[in-house]
């Protein structure tokens, strides 16, 4: 029995910009989102930013400063993250 290669796209190397996250993929493309679909990661200072670590053998990326995750397969299709949830707390109402 033999085992086929993996068809997922696997992230070699990140960068986070001002404006952008941009990963190189393991097949040789490389793409790039707007900052903005991370909120988390746009209100991250830059030391922040540049503190991740690649996991899953390149499923995804995880920065620990903030909590946030970002997968290959979800760049790819066009995720944003979900802003957090408003409470009436937030609001000023308790």
């Amino acid at each position: 029995m033999s085992t086929a290669a993996s068809n997922d796209p696997r992230i070699t190397a990140i960068e986070v910009t001002d404006d952008t996250i941009a990963a190189q993929l393991a097949d040789g493309r490389t793409v790039s989102v707007p900052l903005a679909w991370s909120w988390r990661l746009a209100d991250a200072t830059p030391e922040q930013r540049n503190n991740f670590e690649i996991i899953a053998s390149g499923e995804g990326v995880h920065w620990p400063d903030v909590d946030e995750d970002i997968s290959a397969r979800g760049m790819l299709q066009g995720v944003p993250a979900p802003p957090p949830k408003q409470t009436l707390a937030d609001h000023g109402r308790a």
